[in-house]
């Protein structure tokens, strides 16, 4: 069976960065075919009163203005689309998501398109996929009373569809640097391909 991956690296260091090297390591565990590469450290653009503009009038009556400032987020959309797992890495700012993270989940999540509404309440769209998150946190313990980055991320993806979520954590580093590398590597052995 093939398999395409959606490789998302949020943290801002592209060099020395906690999070792109247990992501690296589960890209090449999972041995998938098809790599999407997806690098946030170069922000994506905030979503603004245009945007939403174009987001909420429908596909058939947008101009070339909207559909120009509604193509990114086709584009991202389209990737995780096409991708059978999604592999982000997130390191922990100030007890959250990096804001280049949450820009990608401001663009991502659009009515009709990544979930919809019913009488049940909000369906995710993005179903049948998984995804693998890589966190890297300096003192923050991954599931404390100050970790407002894994609940929030497992939330969203669930929200668009993405309700197989596992976590792979080197947390608190600053505590104990290699035990907490030695937690995340065993628990990438442990991750099925």
């Amino acid at each position: 069976m093939t398999q395409t991956v959606l490789h998302i690296d949020a943290s801002a260091r592209t060099e020395g960065s906690t999070s792109r090297e247990l992501t690296a390591k589960i890209i090449a565990r999972l041995n998938a075919d098809t790599v999407i590469r997806r690098d946030l450290s170069s922000a994506l653009p905030q979503i603004t009163e245009g945007w939403i503009n174009a987001n909420f009038t429908p596909a058939d009556d947008r101009d070339a203005v909207q559909r120009d400032l509604l193509s990114l987020s086709d584009q991202l959309v389209d990737e995780a689309k096409a991708a059978d797992t999604l592999v982000i890495g997130m390191p922990i700012y100030n007890f959250s998501v990096p804001a280049s993270l949450k820009a990608w989940i401001d663009l991502m999540a659009r009515v009709g398109v990544t979930f919809s509404y019913s009488e049940a309440g909000p369906e995710g769209l993005l179903t049948g996929k998984r995804a693998i998150v890589a966190v890297a946190t300096g003192g923050t313990q991954v599931g404390s009373d100050i970790d407002f980055a894994t609940g929030y991320l497992r939330h969203v993806l669930g929200f668009i569809g993405i309700t197989d979520v596992q976590f792979v954590s080197a947390d608190a580093m600053g505590q104990d640097a290699e035990a907490a590398m030695a937690r995340a590597n065993s628990a990438i052995e442990a991750l099925a391909a």
